[in-house]
């Protein structure tokens, strides 16, 4: 799978190891904010991007959109 990286992080994290961008706070994603950031530790106690790529409700909607895509709805 190709990701462009500076099309999902900002532009500080663009260039750095994939293990440093997934110890990140999930403000290195583009388009979230540290104030974001505060707000999802709050509700689930995320505080890296690979939190946010490990919680399950996000796992859980995103298993539901594939099955819809392979499905009539």
């Amino acid at each position: 799978m190709a990701i462009e990286l500076e099309k999902v992080l900002d532009k500080a994290w663009a260039d750095k190891p994939l293990a440093e961008i997934l110890a990140a706070p999930v403000a290195a994603l583009k388009g979230v904010t540290d104030k974001d950031g505060e707000l999802l530790h709050e509700a689930f106690g995320v505080r890296t991007v690979a939190d946010f790529g490990q919680l399950k409700f996000a796992r859980w909607a995103h298993a539901l959109v594939a099955l819809s895509q392979t499905t009539k709805v």
